[in-house]
């Protein structure tokens, strides 16, 4: 009689005593919290760009031109009860829109739903990335850290309350957005010479130096100054609307007064219709959406400038990314072939900055 063998069932583990297969049903979890996300972003900027569409055109526009019409048709007609339901209608309009345009120059409506179509874009990306990594290969408890990391700082910088943690929306200084980890690694002095270790040369080196050179002088800086001029104009814009309004409300109030002047009542009609354009200016032609967009280019520039320095001061080749894979993705990311992301090193390296070209042809 043969005797009964049994078969064990063993789970690799890593060093710090978690399983592979631990590792895998988390990175699963997290994969799918990035797909909720993608969804709830989704849902609320669709959410938020029809806050924008009517609070703008459907309230705050009709309200002030029926205000102004009022007040032009009570300056226009005699005394009595006719005229004090007018100009009491017309000031009454005038003060809603003001407290609504308070509000909403705020709150930025075209500005938080950019941030949304933001937010579901990038969690889109670490969805694939997660994806990715567990199709090419077995994760480890890092990848699940990094993973987790990139949530959490996708959460700040794309927060979905509005009360509390808001993003300012007229900040004092102007810094490109950032929604990713501190990627941090150790100083190098280079590999040099002709060796080439996984994809990684001197020549290599060097030729991303240069690339980061030109982001840091011309593209960063590029979308932020641009950044800070759309916010300067929407300032005044967010500024120009409400006082505008305020002031029809008080011009329209003494329409019909004998305490009135004519420059009062001519208040009352122009500063309403002057109101409407300014609010068309900033909200439907969306000001503050144009910002985000400009401090989300530059964020996008600066964290390309911090992946591939953490790459520069990894002191081991090894522990790199590929060298040929990361110079591939650089050239896609600036929307340039292989041959035009070395000629642009080598121009920025030959010629200097005061004519080099800007890094990215895809912004």
């Amino acid at each position: 009689m043969k005797p009964q063998t049994t078969t064990t069932t063993t789970s690799t583990r890593d060093d710090d005593g978690t399983s592979s297969s631990t590792v895998v049903r988390e990175l699963y979890a997290i994969m799918e919290s990035a797909a909720d996300r993608v969804e709830m972003h989704t849902n609320i900027g669709e959410q938020r760009d029809n806050w924008n569409r009517l609070l703008l055109i459907t309230s705050i526009n009709a309200i002030t031109v029926a205000a102004a019409t009022m007040a032009g048709i009570a300056a226009s007609g005699g005394m009595g009860a006719p005229l004090v339901a007018l100009k009491l209608s017309s000031t009454l309009l005038y003060s809603a829109a003001t407290g609504m345009l308070l509000v909403m120059n705020k709150i930025q409506p075209s500005q938080l739903a950019k941030e949304q179509r933001n937010a579901a874009r990038l969690f889109k990306q670490l969805h694939g990335k997660i994806q990715t990594t567990l199709d090419l290969r077995t994760p480890t408890p890092i990848d699940v850290k990094d993973a987790m990391a990139k949530v959490l700082e996708l959460d700040k910088a794309y927060p979905l309350p509005l009360l509390g943690t808001m993003l300012d929306k007229f900040p004092a200084t102007v810094e490109p957005a950032v929604w990713w980890p501190q990627l941090r690694g150790p100083q190098q002095e280079g590999l040099g010479g002709k060796t080439e270790r996984n994809g990684w040369s001197g020549k290599l080196e060097e030729e991303m130096r240069e690339i980061v050179g030109v982001l840091k002088r011309k593209d960063t800086e590029e979308y932020v100054r641009l950044s800070k001029i759309v916010l300067k104009i929407n300032k005044i814009l967010a500024i120009s609307g409400p006082l505008l309004t305020g002031l029809a409300a008080v011009g329209s109030a003494f329409v019909g007064s004998p305490h009135g002047s004519w420059a009062l009542i001519f208040l009352g009609v122009v500063a309403g219709a002057l109101a409407s354009v300014v609010n068309t200016l900033e909200h439907g032609r969306q000001v503050g959406m144009v910002f985000e967009m400009y401090r989300s280019s530059a964020g996008f520039f600066r964290l390309m400038e911090e992946q591939i320095e953490s790459n520069l001061k990894e002191r081991e080749a090894e522990r790199r990314e590929n060298g040929k894979l990361l110079e591939m993705k650089v050239a896609l990311q600036l929307g340039r072939s292989l041959s035009e992301l070395k000629d642009l090193a080598a121009s920025s390296s030959r010629n200097g900055k005061a004519t080099e070209e800007f890094g990215s042809k895809l912004f």
